[in-house]
Order: C-alpha cells, then sequence, then structure tokens
C-alpha cells in the first residue's frame, strides 16, 4: 500500500510541477480537453492506463 500512495504523492509532484512551470501550455492544454469528445477523451485516459500498468509490471516484474 505504501507504493500506492508514493506513485500517487509522485504523480502530484509532477503535475504540479508542470502547472507550475507551464501555466499558459496547461491551460491551452485544458481547453483542448475540453473541446474533445467524451469517446477521444477515454480511449486516451485507458490507453494511458494501460501503458501505465505494462511499466509497472516491466519495471517491479
Amino acid at each position: 500500500m505504501t507504493d500506492l500512495y508514493t506513485a500517487l504523492a509522485l504523480a502530484l509532484a509532477i503535475e504540479g510541477a508542470l502547472y507550475a512551470l507551464f501555466p499558459q501550455t496547461m491551460r491551452r492544454m485544458m481547453a483542448q480537453a475540453l473541446a474533445m469528445p467524451a469517446g477521444a477523451l477515454r480511449s486516451a485516459g485507458l490507453t494511458a492506463a494501460v501503458i501505465g500498468v505494462a511499466l509497472v509490471w516491466l519495471i517491479r516484474g
């Protein structure tokens, strides 16, 4: 369970750094995400999740 909390904290730190370092770019990306259809966002999220799980499996396996 500690690994899960560590991973979530790292994701939060990286996302926070992106917003702090590149606020205008992040704002543009959010506007683009709002304009995308829900199906495209769902597909992109599922793809990212599968790639993330595969990477963790390869690294930790």
